[in-house]
């Protein structure tokens, strides 16, 4: 990186204009921690042009922008869901032990992070999609415990893949996707949830 004195940092309009993204989208890879940001004592943000223009070799941007929403999407949609729902329809939501709460929602940031990095890295494909698999018997292996049957851990993991797709499907006007970036995306989410769910049914076996 140049020396402190070379640095030229960028306003956030400025840096999203030369990403060419949204402020908002710019503005949340910054408080997520994924861009390197400097706050002023006033409280603006402001970006060395150095990791901007990094940034903008290295990432493709429309990825970057669809994982963001998608994350953010997904995990509402999937709080609102559960709160709205009746148990009785989510049969699976009754048999997690208070005590293994926590394990289930670590795995499902987990599978997040997975599904995220394979948008975003399509070149690790088979290394992303053998740690779905882990995931997956991990996943198993506490439903099993849980004293689910095999449909019902199927049921949750088929929610979580609904729930991602039905995010992806609205993602808004912000990340502008074409026709075949929302496919290619759907594609990915579903490679993704189908090593999740084989791995669920063999532990099963």
């Amino acid at each position: 990186m140049p020396e402190r004195d070379e640095v030229t940092f960028l306003s956030l309009s400025a840096a999203s204009k030369l990403l060419g993204v949204h402020s908002t989208t710019l503005r949340r890879w910054a408080d997520e921690g994924s861009v390197p940001v400097y706050i002023t004592p006033g409280g603006h943000r402001r970006f060395a042009r150095h990791d901007i223009e990094t940034l903008a070799r290295r990432t493709s941007l429309t990825s970057r922008a669809f994982g963001s929403e998608l994350a953010t999407r997904t995990s509402a949609q999937t709080r609102s869901e559960i709160a709205a729902a009746p148990h009785s329809h989510r049969a699976w939501l009754t048999r997690i032990p208070e005590a293994d709460r926590e394990a289930w929602r670590r795995i499902g940031q987990q599978l997040m992070g997975v599904v995220l990095h394979y948008i975003n890295n399509p070149h690790d494909d088979e290394e992303l999609l053998r740690e779905a698999r882990r995931i997956g018997g991990e996943y198993g292996t506490l439903a099993l415990r849980a004293g689910m049957p095999l449909t019902a851990a199927l049921e949750a993991a088929l929610f979580f893949r609904d729930t991602l797709v039905d995010s992806a499907m609205q993602l808004s006007e912000e990340t502008r996707p074409r026709n075949e970036d929302r496919a290619r995306l759907l594609r990915r989410i579903s490679q993704v949830a189908n090593e999740v769910h084989l791995a669920v049914a063999q532990s099963y076996q």
